[in-house]
């Protein structure tokens, strides 16, 4: 009997959950969630036949490793700071390893124990990163094999609220980790812009946004993602003169959001002295509030004469709290993911422009769009290694046709589906 191990039953594990409660009782396989919280973990497999849920904090070395050694293939859906030390531990006992963050320094070291161990460790493995390379590639490779020359690159990504349960000023509700929404472009931004590199600061990013319009939608402004330069040679694509990967959300958020920034109110790194009001603690915003970004503040509670909480430890947390309570998502709410590549290339001296978009709504604030694109892509991604139809090794993320094929092939009978259009 072959058993998957996740780490993780948060936000982003449900739908990644229900899909491999399935996948153990149709294949007689067993599915083990290490929760921090058992209880957390039993919630969302429901006593389903071939499942157990076991408490587990990462650190635990010895109780980590014991459960990856009776594991065939193990995923991990917990904060990248914790991956390191699973990886080690699937070194140690020989097990495959799926995730769906960024290939960080700490993983890449262990590049060369990885490809001579045989074991496979498959990254970026979730919605962006993840589907955004699948995608991409699959686009880049179908264009290339034609004959056409790519000039431009835009692939844009957002996780937003869905129209039908968009009832605030913010036009944005929490479907991921709020902590990321709060630092989100902290470091800046570099992109290849006709043939010239972009540094944009983090003052800026928010300001300084690009704009696309869908029917579903209309306009949604985007702002460029931390490192889109890295991905050129990945995606082989170091003839365009345009290289930009990009986040999504509504305008109005971005504008206020720049605000926000501007006044520092997202910092995390200087320590909150004592426990002041909101309206003292944002006090800073108000050389940058005006008619248009005043609604949004005053919905998010910036001007409130009561105290911030005293657990508190810097402006970061403040906000962070705001986020979760006032922008949550109600139970019934659903959520939207929008996705959108967009390739100017030359064929046979003409120009053309290929879009390849995705809309994606949740059922609820349970079973979110956002849970189910990040999840499903890991889901299949160990069916397949498991049955033996990806047998790669070494350290990869989803850029290769015997990775992308077959699970842009399983998501679009799940309803992940793209639409294409050529101008």
């Amino acid at each position: 009997m072959k058993q998957i191990l996740l780490f993780g039953a948060g936000k982003s594990a449900t739908s990644l959950i229900r899909y491999l409660v399935d996948l153990a009782a149709s294949r007689q396989w067993q599915l083990v969630v290490a929760e921090s919280s058992p209880a957390l973990a039993e919630s969302k497999l429901k006593n389903a036949p071939h499942t157990r849920a076991v408490g587990l904090r990462v650190e635990n070395e010895e109780a980590r490793t014991a459960l990856i050694q009776q594991a065939d293939i193990v995923i991990s859906l917990l904060p990248p700071a914790l991956h390191n030390q699973i990886a080690l531990s699937c070194l140690a006992a020989g097990k495959h390893l799926l995730t769906a963050s960024y290939v960080d320094p700490a993983l890449r070291a262990l590049e060369r124990q990885i490809g001579d161990s045989g074991l496979l460790f498959l990254c970026e493995m979730g919605l962006d990163p993840g589907i955004d390379h699948m995608s991409a590639m699959q686009m880049i490779s179908d264009i290339k094999s034609k004959g056409g020359q790519i000039q431009s690159f835009h692939s844009h990504t957002g996780g937003l609220i869905a129209p039908e349960s968009d009832n605030n000023p913010w036009h944005y509700k929490i479907s991921w980790n709020p902590r990321n929404v709060v630092l989100a472009g902290s470091a800046g931004a570099q992109y290849l812009e006709n043939g010239g590199i972009v540094t944009v600061p983090y003052e800026r990013l928010f300001a300084s946004t690009g704009e696309i319009s869908l029917p579903s939608t209309g306009p949604l402004a985007w702002y460029p993602n931390r490192d889109s330069l890295s991905y050129i040679p990945i995606y082989g694509l170091q003839e365009a003169s345009t290289f930009i990967r990009t986040t999504l959300r509504y305008p109005i958020f971005c504008q206020a959001w720049a605000a926000i920034v501007s006044a520092g109110l997202t910092d995390d790194r200087q320590p909150l002295t004592g426990t002041p009001t909101y309206a003292a603690w944002s006090a800073p915003i108000l050389p940058w509030t005006d008619d248009s970004n005043r609604p949004l503040f005053e919905f998010l509670g910036l001007f409130d004469n009561t105290p911030v909480p005293s657990t508190a430890r810097s402006s970061a947390d403040v906000l962070q709290f705001l986020l979760e309570t006032r922008l949550a998502m109600s139970p019934q709410d659903r959520d939207m993911i929008v996705m959108q590549h967009e390739i100017t290339y030359k064929k046979e001296g003409k120009l053309y422009t290929e879009k390849s978009t995705l809309i994606v709504k949740g059922e609820d604030s349970s079973h979110t769009a956002m849970a189910r694109t990040v999840g499903l892509p890991l889901g299949i991604a160990a069916r397949l290694i498991l049955e033996g139809n990806i047998n790669l090794t070494g350290l990869h993320i989803p850029i290769l046709p015997e990775i992308y094929d077959p699970v842009l092939d399983e998501l679009e009978q799940l309803d992940v589906r793209f639409t294409h259009t050529t101008e």
